[in-house]
């Protein structure tokens, strides 16, 4: 097995053109690991803190000061790599290096693993002998914490082709809605500047149920009926809203107030008139019973808890318990190390829970969550649709469907 014999950091940017750090790690002193953290912009309350203080250059300093630490290592042992990380963290969630630092460390240790081994990252990070395809999940239109002023107050309007026999159809069924619903958002406003958010959805001035309305027109024009060929989903990051004063739901963009009666309702509306394959986040962050309500009302929907588990397996197990959701996001840095992500995805898996693998709003050019999505046995890859940070998961997922341990689509 090979051994760390370097380990290196650096200041570089994500693709909201905020600082980040990305980790070099060598073992045997010529494979390469190299991971470059994302970070998000609507983040939940209980996620690892990216960075302390907010400033890369601080993990930066901690790695430089423990850098010998994990000189001699196994690159595999990804326990022990995530121990070591916790010898100088123990903090709950990672205020002290970053849960972007303990992201970058792990995939870079396993990547550099993997290379030794001349297998691909997907799998070391599994025992499995076969894989599926994760569906890809594309944002097709943004709003609230990923676009501007005058957007929905809906974060993400969504686009999963579930009719798709392969991983090539499924991306350029995505692609084909992006398009379209461009030509129909032009129609609808002659003045509208193709403008997209953060994660390359359109980012329209439209009110939510017009938002919706046009995402759904895009997908009949093209022939497609909605939850057969294609599927939408909505992110509705409804913690956003969400006032701990108040104890409602503000929606300032479109001008009303929902009481958490009122949030459930409008939830459930949306999910039944566009036949939603995928609901994530339908009420705030600390709502179990409002997701719990929602999961027994659409059990054929992914009701998935992103700010409600972030990716925090006690936090699962707790939503398991109450029923809260029936899916739920794995994002590795809301975690904070691979090996947190993992545990997460394993209690996911032992209960049925539905695992979707997800990019962050501010992201690099890397695709390692293209091999974490096939590993954990997620049914979807939440990883946009066009921008060259999303499109090099795309790619990853091409280049993987020539491996023969990778047979077909996942049953979602």
């Amino acid at each position: 097995m090979s051994k760390i014999t370097s380990i290196e950091g650096r200041i570089l940017y994500n693709s909201r053109g905020s600082k980040t750090i990305e980790i070099d790690i060598k073992s045997d002193s010529k494979f390469l690991g190299r991971v470059c953290s994302p970070s998000g912009a609507s983040v939940g309350k209980y996620e690892a803190v990216s960075f302390p203080n907010e400033k890369p250059e601080e993990s930066l300093r901690v790695l430089n000061e423990n850098s010998k630490k994990f000189v001699g290592l196994e690159a595999s042992d990804l326990k022990t790599i995530h121990e070591t990380l916790r010898s100088i963290d123990q903090s709950s969630n990672y205020s002290k290096i970053g849960g972007a630092l303990a992201f970058a460390v792990t995939i870079a240790s396993m990547e550099s693993a993997a290379k030794s081994q001349d297998k691909s990252l997907f799998q070391i990070l599994s025992s499995e002998s076969s894989f599926r395809f994760p569906f890809p999940l594309g944002n097709i239109l943004g709003g609230g914490a990923h676009a501007g002023p005058g957007t929905p107050d809906i974060q993400e309007i969504l686009i999963c082709a579930k009719g798709a026999k392969t991983i090539r159809e499924a991306i350029d069924t995505n692609l084909l809605v992006h398009r379209e619903l461009r030509r129909v958002l032009e129609k609808e406003d002659s003045n509208f500047t193709n403008g997209r958010g953060d994660e390359g959805g359109w980012a329209p001035k439209l009110k939510n149920d017009k938002a919706l309305e046009l995402s759904a027109k895009a997908c009949e024009n093209l022939g497609f009926t909605l939850g057969k060929e294609v599927s939408l989903g909505v992110d509705f990051a409804s913690s956003t809203q969400w006032s701990e004063e108040k104890q409602k739901y503000v929606y300032d963009r479109a001008g009303f107030v929902n009481s958490s009666e009122q949030q459930i309702e409008f939830a459930a509306d949306i999910i039944k008139k566009y036949k939603l394959i995928y609901a994530e986040d339908a009420v705030h962050e600390e709502s179990f019973d409002g997701m719990a309500e929602l999961t027994a009302k659409f059990p054929n929907t992914l009701v998935t808890g992103d700010d409600l588990t972030v990716t925090n397996k006690d936090i699962l197990t707790k939503a398991i318990k109450l029923k809260s959701c029936n899916a739920a996001i794995l994002k590795v840095n809301q975690a904070g190390s691979l090996y947190d992500a993992l545990e997460f995805a394993k209690v996911a898996n032992q209960n049925n829970i539905k695992l979707i693998t997800s990019h962050r709003s501010g992201e690099s050019t890397d695709s390692h969550i293209s091999h974490i999505g096939l590993a954990t046995k997620s049914k979807m890859l939440k990883v946009g649709i066009v921008g060259g940070e999303r499109v090099a998961k795309l790619n990853e997922l091409i280049r993987l469907s020539e491996h023969d341990l990778i047979r077909g689509m996942a049953e979602i």
